[in-house]
C-alpha cells in the first residue's frame, strides 16, 4: 500500500475505460501487421495509469535486462518495427503477474521474474504477452464481450458467495482486486493457449529452448500451490497469475507438447547469465508500500501496523490491503478526510454500493491505542441473504484518516474485532527495522544440501518448500556443487 499511489481513486476507472475501448473483431490480423496509430495511442494513454496501479516501473540494471530480453523476443513476432514499437516494463509489484495492453506495452512483475530460473523462461513469458499483442486478443475479447469487470480474483472469493450480483461488494471487491493487482483483461482459455503457442514459436525462432514455457508454468503452479498452503486457502489458483492466465498446472502439458512439436533437441537457456543479472532483485513486499509479515501488516512510512485475525491471509496492493478468510473479507485503505470521523464513516458507507443506500444503525466513538476512532455496522440484504457491512475508521491527524471496510455473514461482524483493536502507531525504531527481502544468487559448495541452503532463507516457515519452488526443484531433486541457486535474504 503506497503513500502516494494509493490515493488515486480515479485511476482504476480511467484505466478500465482505456482498456475497454479496444473494439474490433473478425479473424486474427496477420502477425506482420504493424501496431496501428490508434493502438499506440490507446496504450500510451493507459500506460502511466497502469504503472501507478502496479507499483510503478523499476529502473536500473534489472529493468534494463528485462527490457532487452523483451524487445529481442518481440522482434520474433514479425510485427513491423517491433523493437522500437514495444515498451517492456519491470513492475515493482510483489505478485506473480505479467500482461500486455494494445499498442505493444508488455509488463512483468519483479516477483514473477524472481520465480524464473533462466533467460529462456523470461523470454517465454514476455513472448506469451507479445503473442497477445500480435494476435490482437484485447481487441477481439472486447469486441465479443462487455463482461470484463474490475471485480475478480480475491474480490470474487467472498463477494461472489455472500453478495451474488447485488453490487454491494463492488467497493470491497475492487479493493481486493487491487490487493492482488490483477487489473488486466481476462482472456479466454483458447486465447491463452494461442499466446502460449506463439510464445513457444518465438522462443524457437530466437534460438531458446522452447520447453521454457512449460517449465515456467510449472513453477507458477508450484508457487500457487505453496501460497495456498501457507495462507490456508483451498483454491491454489487465486490470487496469483493464474487468475488472469488460467490454470498453469493444466497448461504445462499442453506447452510441453507444443514445444516438442517445435523440436526440443537444442536451444539455449542462459541460466547462469539470467541468475547473475537478477541478483539483488527485491523479493516480496517493498517497505515503501508496507509489508506483510505473517499476520501483521506494517507500514514504515505511514508509521502504522495492524494484525489480521487467525486463519486469514493478507495481500498488499498499491491502494489497499485485502484481508481474506472463509468467514469474512476486509480491506484497509483511506479516503479524503476533513477532521470529522462521523462524516468519514458515513461517506465510506455511501460508496459501498451504487444500487442501494447503506447506512449504519449508529456511529460509535472510541479510542484505539490512543487513536481517535469511529465505527458502524449495517445489516444489508444481498443476493444470497443478509450480510453485515462494517466500517472502522481511525484519525491519524486533522487531515489523514484510514479505515477498514469489512463484509461478513449476518451476525458475524465481531470476526474482525481483534483486528480493529490492533491498529496502532509504530515508532521510528520499529520502522527502521523493516528491511526488504532480496534475491541472493549463490554457488552451491561441496557439502551443501537443499536443507542447508533452505535454512538461509529469510523466512520462519516452509523454508525448504520455498527454496524448492524458487529454484524450480521437484521434491526428489537435489543440488550439486558449482550450481547457481537463489535464496531469499534480508537486504543490506
Amino acid at each position: 500500500m503506497s503513500r502516494i499511489r494509493f490515493t488515486a481513486a480515479t485511476s482504476v476507472t480511467a484505466l478500465s475505460l482505456a482498456l475497454a475501448g479496444c473494439m474490433g473483431g473478425g479473424d486474427i490480423p496477420s502477425a506482420s501487421t504493424p501496431i496501428t496509430q490508434s493502438e499506440a495511442q490507446m496504450g500510451a494513454e493507459a500506460h502511466p495509469q497502469l504503472l501507478a496501479e502496479f507499483g510503478g516501473a523499476m529502473s536500473g540494471s534489472h529493468a534494463q535486462y528485462v527490457e532487452q530480453v523483451g524487445k529481442n523476443i518481440a522482434v520474433q513476432s514479425g510485427l513491423g518495427n517491433a523493437r522500437e514499437s514495444f515498451t517492456v516494463s519491470l513492475l515493482n509489484s510483489p505478485v506473480n503477474n505479467a500482461f500486455a495492453i494494445p499498442g505493444g506495452y508488455i509488463y512483468t512483475t519483479r516477483q514473477l521474474v524472481a520465480l524464473m530460473n533462466n533467460e529462456a523462461e523470461l523470454a517465454g513469458v514476455l513472448g506469451h504477452e507479445v503473442g497477445h499483442v500480435a494476435a490482437r486478443h484485447s481487441q477481439r475479447r472486447q469486441a465479443a464481450s462487455q463482461r470484463n469487470t474490475l471485480l475478480g480474483a480475491a474480490g470474487a472469493i467472498l463477494s461472489g458467495i455472500l453478495l451474488g450480483n447485488s453490487g454491494i461488494g463492488q467497493q470491497i471487491g475492487q479493493a481486493a482486486l487491487q490487493g492482488s493487482q490483477l487489473l488486466t483483461l481476462k482472456f479466454s482459455r483458447s486465447q491463452e493457449l494461442e499466446a502460449d503457442e506463439l510464445g513457444i514459436r518465438y522462443l524457437n525462432q530466437a534460438g531458446y529452448d522452447p520447453r521454457a514455457m512449460a517449465t515456467v508454468l510449472q513453477s507458477l503452479a508450484m508457487q500457487n500451490a505453496l501460497d495456498a498452503r501457507v495462507q490456508g486457502r483451498d483454491n491454489a489458483s487465486i490470487p496469483e497469475w493464474a487468475s488472469t492466465h488460467p490454470d498453469p498446472a493444466s497448461r504445462v502439458q499442453s506447452a510441453m507438447t507444443t514445444a516438442q512439436a517445435a523440436g526440443v533437441g537444442g536451444g539455449i537457456t542462459n541460466r547462469d547469465t539470467f541468475l547473475t543479472r537478477i541478483d539483488g532483485l527485491t523479493y516480496g513486499d517493498d517497505p515503501a508500500q508496507g509489508v506483510v509479515e505473517g499476520r501483521q501488516f506494517i507500514h514504515p512510512e505511514l508509521r502504522l501496523a495492524f494484525t489480521a485475525p487467525q486463519g486469514f491471509y493478507m495481500v498488499n496492493g498499491t491502494r489497499a490491503v485485502s484481508i481474506n478468510g472463509q468467514s469474512g473479507q476486509a480491506q484497509f485503505t483511506l479516503a479524503p478526510y476533513s477532521n470529522n470521523l462521523d462524516s468519514y464513516v458515513t461517506s465510506v458507507f455511501a460508496g459501498v454500493s451504487e444500487q442501494q443506500q447503506i447506512r449504519p444503525q449508529s456511529i460509535q466513538k472510541t479510542t484505539v491505542n490512543g487513536l481517535p476512532a469511529a465505527y458502524g455496522t449495517a445489516r444489508v440484504n444481498s443476493g444470497n441473504g443478509q450480510v453485515d457491512v462494517t466500517v472502522f475508521a481511525y484519525e491519524f491527524s486533522n487531515s489523514v484518516a484510514y479505515h477498514f471496510l469489512a463484509i461478513t455473514p449476518a451476525g458475524q461482524a465481531s470476526t474482525f474485532n481483534q483486528m480493529f483493536s490492533s491498529m496502532r502507531r509504530i515508532d521510528a525504531q520499529t520502522a527502521a527495522n523493516i528491511i526488504p527481502r532480496v534475491i541472493d544468487v549463490v554457488t552451491v559448495r561441496s557439502g551443501d544440501t537443499v536443507n542447508s541452503l533452505a535454512s538461509r532463507m529469510a523466512y520462519s516457515d516452509n523454508q525448504v518448500e520455498r527454496f524448492r519452488v524458487l529454484n524450480g526443484l521437484a521434491s526428489n531433486q537435489g543440488v550439486s556443487a558449482g550450481q547457481k541457486v537463489k535464496i531469499v535474504v534480508r537486504g543490506r
